[in-house]
């Protein structure tokens, strides 16, 4: 059983064939997926990708679970405090479902004036706070993107002090940098990247982390897998992406498969009966 960690399933790449995407997901051994979400607006369209993730030939629906957020690289679509307060209203109306408080973070790609980069890295960042904030408050764990920016989330982590930590998505830093988020209690997201033969640093710092601390991930429909470029990526991906993982692991495809699952459940204090 794959868990995909992290899928934008509401997206319009993957609405626009849901039924058969997902039934290629379930062919390819995915059992369950979390739906993060990135913006106000969206919230609605993530909380009600439920109804949609169901297998028309058995109609048996895959596990969902769902994050509620404000990402950083849509900060034209965020009205900040307005926003933060929406967020604590709907997680205090949370359901069962709603397990996480994503996708947020920092990326530090978007400015490239010196004016406009702290601009938007002070708003980024005081974004990022009352997410943090959020967190705490509920009780919930946090999906964080972080782009060319560890030292600063890092900083902004150890003050936090969350009680539920989370995991930080797409990971592509140095194994240094995955050990710093490990000792913080945090979960580091293996995706596509992993495909890649020149992505050899995170290829050699996934084998070497704590299989413990590891989760599985798509990020579709976006970051395709090596040899997809160009094209839709899809839940139903999250099978090489764990082949690939095996194949730069020591141990056996079954306990890495059983681990992955645990930890997942363990991120995000899911569950299951």
């Amino acid at each position: 059983m794959l868990f995909d960690s992290h899928c934008h399933f509401d997206f319009p790449a993957l609405q626009q064939a849901a039924s058969q995407y997902l039934q290629d997901a379930k062919a390819h051994g995915v059992a369950a997926m979390l739906v993060p979400s990135v913006s106000r607006e969206q919230w609605p369209q993530v909380m009600h990708c439920q109804t949609h993730l169901r297998d028309s030939s058995t109609n048996k629906p895959l596990d969902f679970y769902y994050a509620l957020g404000l990402h950083p690289c849509f900060l034209e679509q965020h009205q900040d405090a307005a926003d933060l307060a929406a967020l604590d209203a709907a997680l205090s109306i949370r359901s069962k479902h709603c397990v996480a408080v994503g996708e947020c973070g920092l990326d530090w790609r978007l400015a490239d004036q010196p004016i406009a980069e702290q601009s938007i890295k002070a708003r980024q960042i005081q974004l990022l706070q009352g997410q943090l904030d959020l967190a705490k408050r509920h009780q919930l764990p946090v999906i964080l993107h972080a782009v060319h920016c560890h030292a600063e989330l890092l900083a902004q982590l150890k003050l936090a002090k969350l009680p539920q930590a989370g995991v930080i998505h797409g990971f592509t830093g140095s194994y240094e940098q995955a050990m710093a988020y490990i000792k913080l209690g945090f979960y580091i997201g293996v995706g596509g990247a992993i495909t890649y033969p020149r992505a050899l640093k995170t290829r050699r710092t996934v084998a070497r982390l704590p299989l413990t601390s590891l989760l599985l991930e798509t990020d579709a429909p976006d970051m395709p897998l090596h040899g997809f470029q160009g094209q839709v990526n899809t839940p139903a991906q999250i099978a090489r992406v764990f082949l690939e993982l095996c194949a730069l692991r020591h141990e056996s495809p079954e306990q890495i498969s059983q681990t992955l699952w645990q930890n997942t459940l363990r991120c995000f204090q899911i569950e299951m009966h």
